[in-house]
């Protein structure tokens, strides 16, 4: 070996330095492949805000997701044709056997449509207090789901494929456009109180993208994991750890220069430390004034109903403070529809409670927004991960899953309202005019935050990968 340099010595005779040295290379090619392809994200400051495709009416989106698979039918998708055929079968599909198995006669939706807004627009008496907002809002009748089962159908709505393992929307966004606050995250997770919802963490996951975009799970029941100093920790103690560990990474990194995944962790690490003091001060809803939680409903005797209304709150401070993306879930996981949509046997029954959680909290966060001009540049995306069936299954009293056709909708910047758009067939069974995917609806999305998605990609196991697959079209119609 003496004709090799100490170096090279080194690296045959210390395992350890030749490990690291070759991570650190192929961390500088991956990089350097990243780079070359126009990454919107810089490794070493992947917080900082970064600007967009072209200028987009949004800049912050906040997506509320009803866990469960909520009826459409029951709630948004007026059909007189099902009121009148009420006990008859579905024609043309006497003997359908669905997810959960037969399908017994069509079955009128539960509560009573009227017409709100000036609009007209004829929601249910389930959600009265969204129906009274359809000037407001931007209705889509016709999107499907290539799934039936409700993880799969959540990953799809979320992160647009089907299996595990892909790239939530928020941390696409996350990704492409940084955060506009240096002191909390970019996406932040507001989970049910009442758990999780069905794909848990695959809802906010990062994917093949870097750590640093994947969301941050809160709410305003459930505070950060290991983000508060252990009692046993004085804070000098933490505040020299901290002041340690930055020197020896700043050493590390003059060791090794161009090594972006250490710049990414410092980064990682200094926001945590910043996040100490930032969440608990979002978090503290007592600075809050009376009447902005009687207008959310987090003055409610019911204590869900009140919990769900502070993570609404909890958005809205949220987004007025630069975080870029905000998820906020409504309805948990496996419960048989007892905690979340999932309306098999007893629909009626439980859907009047989950109706009271939603209606009001999400009417105040809307009417919030508004009257601070926050609705102005924040998007409002109402989702689920499909819709119900008109007809009961046979021998229940509920309604199963039907990804043939389901309703959503959009409020806020830059979409048209009052505005409806698609249509399912008389029965609300399936999607009959100007049908709309998943892929369609995220490009719809990433175009108001004036993303293009088709150009919007990362290269991963060689494939060209994005939000939308190799699909998805920008619906037109429904941009102000």
């Amino acid at each position: 070996m003496s004709h090799l340099s100490p170096t090279g010595i080194d690296i045959l005779t210390n395992r350890r330095g030749f490990l690291t040295r070759s991570a650190a290379g192929l961390g500088s090619i991956a990089l350097a492949s990243l780079m070359a392809r126009g990454s919107p994200a810089l490794a070493d400051s992947p917080h900082a805000a970064r600007p967009a495709h072209r200028p987009g009416g949004a800049k912050n989106v906040i997506v509320v997701f009803c866990s469960g698979a909520l009826s459409h039918v029951d709630t948004f998708d007026y059909k007189p044709e099902l009121i009148r055929r009420h006990g008859e079968p579905l024609p043309g599909m006497e003997r359908l056997v669905s997810f959960q198995g037969p399908n017994g006669a069509l079955t009128r939706p539960l509560w009573r449509f009227r017409h709100r807004g000036q609009c007209g627009k004829m929601t249910s008496d389930l959600l009265p207090h969204i129906g009274a907002l359809a000037d407001d809002l931007c209705f889509l009748h016709a999107l499907t789901n290539k799934s039936n089962t409700h993880g799969p159908a959540e990953n799809v709505m979320n992160t647009g494929f089907a299996f595990d393992g892909f790239p939530s929307m928020g941390a696409w966004v996350n990704y492409a456009l940084g955060s506009e606050n240096e002191d909390l995250p970019a996406f932040v997770a507001l989970e049910d109180p009442r758990g999780m919802p069905q794909s848990g963490p695959n809802n906010w996951a990062n994917g093949f993208l870097p750590a640093a975009f994947q969301g941050t799970p809160f709410s305003s029941t459930k505070p950060i994991r290991h983000l508060k100093r252990p009692a046993s920790l004085t804070a000098s103690t933490d505040a020299a750890a901290r002041e340690a560990l930055r020197q020896l990474n700043e050493t590390h990194a003059q060791r090794f220069p161009g090594d972006q995944a250490l710049a990414a962790r410092m980064a990682s690490y200094e926001l945590a430390a910043r996040m100490q003091l930032s969440v608990p001060a979002v978090a503290d809803l007592s600075t809050e004034p009376a009447h902005v939680h009687r207008l959310y409903g987090a003055d409610s005797p019911n204590r869900v109903k009140a919990a769900f209304a502070k993570n609404c709150i909890l958005a809205r401070r949220l987004i007025e403070r630069g975080v870029r993306f905000v998820q906020l879930f409504n309805g948990a996981y496996a419960s048989g529809g007892a905690i979340n949509w999932d309306g098999h046997s007893r629909l009626k029954e439980q859907y009047d409670v989950h109706g009271e959680i939603l209606d009001q909290p999400v009417s105040g966060l809307l009417r919030d927004l508004k009257q601070r001009g926050l609705l102005e540049t924040t998007l409002v995306v109402f989702a689920t991960e499909f819709g119900r069936m008109p007809m009961f299954q046979a021998g229940t009293f509920g309604r199963d899953h039907n990804p043939h056709g389901f309703t959503c909708w959009l409020a806020g910047a830059g979409v048209r309202a009052p505005y409806s758009h698609g249509a399912t067939d008389p029965f609300g069974f399936r999607a009959s005019e100007k049908i709309t995917s998943a892929h369609d609806f995220h490009a719809t999305i990433l175009h108001l935050l004036g993303l293009d998605h088709e150009s919007l990609t990362v290269y991963h196991n060689g494939i060209e990968r994005r939000l939308t697959d190799v699909h998805g079209h920008v619906i037109r119609e429904v941009t102000a």
